[in-house]
């Protein structure tokens, strides 16, 4: 408001200036136009005599009277002797010529703007008037301490004036209610404002509502992860921590985050890689507690070429490394289980290719070899059985089965195994029906059927029932035999694991039948219960979904 003040009154005043400028002229225009007629008449009536007792009168004015040659003949302020032709000047020139002449210039003389008005009388001379009055610019010199006040009167005005407004206009802004931008009362210019700032502030909660989805959504991925995840700060400070992470630190929940590591990691090895991870070194460790064995990792969190934090990721390798031992034991098993029947057909076989058998004992050297072969291939089966079960090979696809026809077919098949041994098999039960693999199933409850009837007492029994508890069904298998040790129950279904060793080479198999049925049981989600006592006999359970389920 003080610029657009001073500016407007810069503006007036020039604009006022060239206007009193134009007025001014046109009055000395018509005051010479006018005091010329006068002097014409007075001088065509009297001649020089007029113009002599005029002379001096006005001190504003100047009169010149100039013959056709140019030659001053009067003047009423200069003396004649110190004045030059003036033929060349314009006004006379236009006199001359067309009979008036006007001109404005500044005076050598006087160093004053200078106003010229000529005429040509009837006699051929030239009249000419001149008025000097100061110009422009001295004017307006002159008038400039009052303007000066007008000016600083009409910028204190603006000043006040422009105070008032700002605050007029600021009052509606610093009361704004930013929670509810559009309830505010307030002028119409503020509108948009008011608008944009309510549209803001609806894309700010929605960023920050996705925002706190977002942490939700990362801090439910990390909670149900099994392996331990903690972020951590350049310090070594905690900034996320999961539960998994807690439970095998044996850490709180609570006032973890922005606490030092070594407040949740006592272990110095854990603590070592930390420190190598914040320097910018991958560090990894193996971690024993008890019976648990973890794997550690700690990895840098490096922008532009610098360590900002650290990743730990912690894993319970517990299983992996018991996986890997029953790996081991599995081939050096294998290898002692395949050795066994290989050197008693390679023995034989040697002793027939030599001719070192007797006639009368070359059958029985086949029939070793035979039933030898026989218990290899077994062997072999039961192995890649196994290892299709571990590998999670392609199977045939479950459909809708009877776990009572399974059991008539199984009981059927063994049944004349179990007259051999002088064991009697009973079937009872309802129909029970699951989704599973028939050949998968049916292989399981051969295995525990002919376990049941091959270390069962002459004259015993096996029973097979088959039923439903609640949505699990069950194929139940009790017999009246050795049973089994207590301390031996938890190990049974171990790959090659025999109770007795002499017993199984009496009774034959390969060590891998429960082992396999086992596997078979979790594969269809399902589990296998053992109960036993030394010599009153075992009941094996096995549970599957139902079908429907």
């Amino acid at each position: 408001m003080c610029a657009l003040a001073l500016m407007t009154l810069l503006l007036s005043m020039g604009l006022f200036s060239f206007v009193l400028y134009d007025r001014l002229s046109e009055d000395i225009h018509r005051e010479l136009s006018s005091s010329a007629a006068y002097l014409r008449a007075g001088i065509e009536a009297k001649g020089m005599e007029y113009l002599e007792t005029i002379k001096g009168e006005d001190e504003d004015s100047r009169i010149t009277l100039i013959g056709g040659d140019g030659q001053v003949l009067f003047d009423s302020q200069v003396e004649l002797a110190l004045l030059d032709n003036h033929k060349e000047r314009p006004e006379v020139q236009a006199a001359l010529a067309r009979g008036v002449g006007e001109a404005v210039r500044m005076s050598d003389t006087l160093d004053r703007q200078t106003y010229y008005y000529a005429e040509k009388l009837s006699d051929g001379t030239v009249l000419r008037i001149s008025s000097t009055t100061d110009n422009t610019l001295a004017t307006l010199l002159k008038t400039m301490p009052f303007l000066l006040g007008i000016l600083l009167l009409v910028l204190a005005c603006a000043l006040f004036l422009a105070r008032q407004q700002v605050r007029h206009f600021l009052a509606p802004i610093n009361g704004l209610d930013l929670e509810h931008p559009l309830e505010n009362e307030s002028y119409d210019e503020l509108s948009p404002l008011l608008l944009r700032i309510h549209q803001q502030r609806l894309r700010i909660e929605e960023q920050m509502n996705e925002a706190r989805e977002k942490q939700e959504e990362f801090k439910t991925i990390t909670d149900n992860m099994k392996e331990g995840l903690v972020l951590l700060d350049g310090e070594g400070k905690i900034l996320s921590v999961n539960e998994s992470a807690l439970t095998l630190l044996h850490g709180e929940s609570q006032n973890t985050e922005g606490r030092h590591i070594s407040n949740l990691a006592r272990d110095a090895r854990i603590q070592g890689a930390v420190e190598r991870a914040l320097s910018g070194e991958p560090a990894e460790e193996i971690l024993s507690a008890g019976e648990k064995v973890y794997q550690l990792w700690v990895n840098p969190v490096l922008a532009q070429n610098q360590t900002k934090g650290a990743v730990m990721l912690l894993l319970d390798v517990t299983r992996d490394r018991e996986s890997e031992k029953m790996r081991r034991e599995f081939s050096a098993n294998v290898s002692h289980e395949l050795k066994t029947p290989l050197t008693v057909i390679s023995g034989y076989a040697e002793l027939l290719r030599n001719g070192l058998a007797q006639p009368q004992d070359v059958v029985t050297f086949g029939n070793t070899i035979f039933e030898e072969a026989a218990r290899l291939l077994a062997l072999i089966n039961d192995i890649i059985r196994i290892s299709e079960l571990d590998e999670n090979n392609v199977l045939p696809a479950k459909e809708r089965m009877d776990l009572l026809q399974a059991a008539d077919a199984v009981a059927t098949r063994l049944q004349e195994s179990a007259e051999n041994r002088e064991v009697r098999l009973l079937k009872e039960g309802e129909p029970a029906f699951i989704m599973g693999v028939p050949g998968l199933i049916y292989e399981l409850l051969y295995n525990l059927c002919e376990n049941a009837i091959k270390y069962n007492r002459r004259g015993g029994a096996v029973t097979i029932s088959v039923g439903a508890e609640g949505d699990m069904a069950f194929v139940r298998v009790r017999d009246t035999g050795i049973g089994i040790p207590a301390e031996d129950l938890g190990r049974i279904f171990e790959r090659f694991y025999r109770v007795d060793k002499s017993h199984s080479k009496e009774t034959g198999g390969t060590g891998l039948g429960l082992s396999i049925a086992k596997h078979v049981a979790s594969y269809h989600g399902g589990r296998i219960s053992v109960e036993s006592q030394m010599g009153e006999g075992t009941t094996m359970t096995a549970y599957f979904p139902m079908a429907g389920a």
